[in-house]
């Protein structure tokens, strides 16, 4: 056990953390000064991050407590797997049961209200029954399987996160037993909200009641005793330290096939379920019931007061007009730059200029339009990319596609191992190598998790090299709604350092002294941790300090340790952090200095910025990291600074103090784990920062500009936002 300076009762526990950090999110889905339409949204966001945290996280304390897995992170806070797992648990079914407290007497009336309304069986007309029944026969009969489950049928594999029917059925006559339990799974391709013959009002019936009402057709000659919805989910984690292959792409294929298999880690079954049908799923999954008896026991089996899986509700974004109920649609500006006397060259105002680019706020075409140039630019020798997470129709994919199609050297770093998005990468790399790109996959024990384009350009018998890093991935659709960090810059310490992290990516090339880049699993922790001890040695000296971290996660206890020791020493401590957070601000003696806060709000704030120092003697910092023993250890990752005097000032007074105005979507961290609302003290003006971001004026923030286009509106059509 590593050595720690600090008492357990100093961190807050991780996973206690981020359901804290999840309930934040539900917030904003009972908050009525949200639009009705985003409220359903957070709804179904707080319910894919339920499912990934117990895909991941929860399986993995399953397998500490019951298997012979070792924990992956060192947990400072000391708490056994299983006392974690026992207070994940009732701390989950308090959440699930308020989501649905918000659901069911909340927004369903507010909806229909709204003329939008999720109708049962018994409450359709005539009319619309004669709809459903040509849905039923026509579209869902066909694809539907009754599945029967007897010692002739054995218990199918149930898919991970699939919706599911389970039944009890008799008969007097006929072949097969009297008695039968059976299941149908509701597939995807079906409509989970199916529409109705319209009127006035948009109408619905939910797959799974307009499927339970024909449930005697699909079991022909049965009757229905009772019946009810269930959903498992499915340990999901990849570990592929300890598998050897000699093709990666073949062996992430392999276990996309087995993610389906995995161990079961939670059931959620419809409160009203018959506990005979329960138990004929738990049983042969091997799920934890619950003991009172038993001091290490909880359970895994979640009753649910409504529709299961509320990420289906996404669909109702989808409605036409209804405008009034969504986040109003906007255009991202153009970033900030000036137009060189060449024209619109990118590539000269990049050599002449960093330029700064803030997602959503400004728009992510320069960087498409960065890489689409570089494909199609004779002058441009090779491109050299990370891809982490794409789009689905991926515009900087088919750009690296051209260029290779084109002649020029290009290089893809594709991350097979990004998780729940390996089925996509899997593809795109299929298709990369057949364009002629050279794709290569990084390392088998770390992921490649920073965010790196690389442009070689001839320019009048000169080689120059451009460089785009980032804190967010090559993906449009997900610009529109992280908050992103990142520059442009032709800088040659940068240049020669994003070289050097290619070749360590793609052949395993070493010994370079990195310039500017701070390099993880190599030197990051260490110099985050030098760049704190810095601070707390100056306010010792009675010197100005100063640290700001805005970041998604503060979970490393190292680093949380150096923090304290800089609050001990005086150093102003501001964190600003979206999730995870383990450190305890607040604490006599130990952190009283520092100051934490969480903003969740229409943009998953995704961006990391790192400033040490006050004043003009500020050094200031963007990266693809958090402070996570997973990002110090485990990942390819890279933090670099901003040095062109115009882009820090703009962190230091446009950027950063807006995020500490926020008094109305920030919350603030207590000692005890718990946070608090901000709220505008009396007659202090309403503050809400990704809205005053927005509104900045078109003229105060482009100028002259080289980047052409307008961007893309956001419609809330979006894909749901990953944690």
């Amino acid at each position: 056990m590593p050595e720690q300076a600090f008492l357990a009762e100093h961190f807050i526990n991780r996973e206690l953390s981020w359901l804290e950090f999840n309930a934040r999110v539900l917030e904003e889905a009972v908050d009525e000064s949200n639009p009705l339409l985003e409220r359903v949204k957070f709804l179904s966001i707080f319910s894919s991050n339920l499912d990934e945290f117990f895909m991941v996280r929860v399986a993995g304390l399953r397998e500490q407590s019951f298997g012979d897995g070792a924990p992956e992170d060192y947990s400072p806070d000391g708490l056994r797997p299983i006392v974690q797992l026992q207070r994940i648990a009732a701390r989950t079914k308090e959440l699930v049961a308020a989501q649905y407290r918000c659901w069911n007497e909340s927004v369903v009336p507010q909806l229909a209200e709204q003329r939008i309304r999720l109708l049962k069986h018994h409450e359709l007309s005539a009319e619309q029954r004669t709809s459903l029944d040509r849905f039923f026969l026509e579209r869902a009969f066909p694809i539907l399987t009754p599945m029967a489950v007897d010692p002739a049928h054995p218990s199918p594999r149930y898919h991970n996160r699939g919706l599911y029917l389970a039944a009890m059925l008799e008969r007097e006559h006929g072949l097969g037993p009297k008695h039968l339990f059976a299941v149908v799974q509701l597939p995807q391709v079906l409509p989970r909200l199916v529409p109705l013959a319209q009127g006035e009002e948009v109408q619905f019936i939910l797959l799974e009641d307009a499927v339970s009402a024909r449930l005697p057709e699909l079991f022909g000659g049965f009757e229905v005793h009772y019946s009810t919805t269930f959903r498992i989910t499915r340990d999901s984690d990849i570990e592929l330290l300890e598998q050897e292959s000699d093709d990666m792409l073949r062996l992430i294929e392999d276990r996309l096939k087995a993610r389906q298999r995995g161990q079961a880690v939670r059931l959620e079954v419809a409160a009203a379920g018959n506990e005979e049908l329960i138990r004929m799923i738990v049983d042969p999954e091997e799920l934890h019931e619950g003991d009172e008896n038993s001091p290490d026991s909880y359970s895994e089996i979640y009753r649910i007061p409504g529709p299961l899986d509320l990420t289906g509700m996404m669909d109702l974004l989808r409605v036409p007009g209804r405008e009034h109920l969504r986040d109003p649609p906007f255009t991202p500006r153009l970033p900030r730059g000036r137009r060189s006397r060449g024209g619109d060259d990118i590539f000269a105002n990049i050599r002449r200029n960093d330029i700064l680019l803030h997602h959503p706020f400004e728009s992510f075409d320069p960087v498409v339009e960065f890489v689409s140039r570089a494909a199609k630019d004779p002058n441009v020798l090779a491109i050299k990319q990370t891809l982490y997470r794409t789009s689905g129709d991926s515009p900087v994919t088919r750009a690296l596609m051209q260029a290779a199609e084109n002649g020029k050297h290009v290089t893809a770093l594709v991350e097979l191992k990004a998780r729940f998005d390996e089925a996509a990468n899997v593809s795109w790399a299929r298709q990369l190598e057949r364009s002629g790109v050279h794709v290569v996959f990084g390392f088998l024990d770390l992921k490649t998790h920073c965010k790196l384009s690389l442009v070689v350009r001839q320019e009048a018998g000169v080689v120059r090299r451009f460089v785009h890093l980032s804190s967010g991935n090559y993906n449009p659709t997900t610009a529109l709604v992280y908050t992103d960090l990142g520059i442009f810059t032709a800088n040659e310490d940068i240049a020669a350092d994003a070289s050097a992290l290619f070749n360590l990516l793609t052949g395993y090339s070493q010994g370079h002294v990195w310039r500017k880049l701070v390099v993880a699993p190599a030197d990051l922790q260490r110099r985050t941790i030098e760049l704190i001890d810095e601070q707390a040695q100056r306010a010792a000296a009675g010197q100005p300090s100063r640290i700001f971290a805005k970041l998604n996660s503060v979970v490393d206890y190292r680093v949380i340790e150096a923090l304290y020791r800089a609050s001990q020493a005086g150093v102003p401590i501001d964190l600003v952090c979206r999730g995870i957070c383990c450190l305890r601000p607040g604490l006599p003696g130990i952190s009283e200095t520092i100051r934490v806060r969480s903003i969740v709000d229409r943009f998953l704030e995704h961006s990391r910025i790192f400033v040490f120092g006050a004043d003009e003697d500020a050094q200031v910092f963007l990266a693809s990291s958090d402070w996570m023993p997973r990002n110090f250890y485990r990942r390819v990752e890279a933090m670099f600074p901003i040095e062109t005097p115009e882009l820090k000032q703009r962190i230091l007074t446009e950027i950063v103090p807006a995020y500490l105005r926020d008094n109305v979507k920030a919350r603030i961290l207590r000692p005890d784990g718990s946070h608090y609302r901000l709220e505008p003290a009396p007659g202090e003006p309403r503050y809400r920062v990704q809205e005053e971001l927005l509104s900045l004026r078109p003229e105060l923030v482009v100028g002259d500009s080289d980047f052409s286009g307008n961007g893309s509106l956001l419609t809330g059509e979006a894909a749901l936002p990953r944690v």
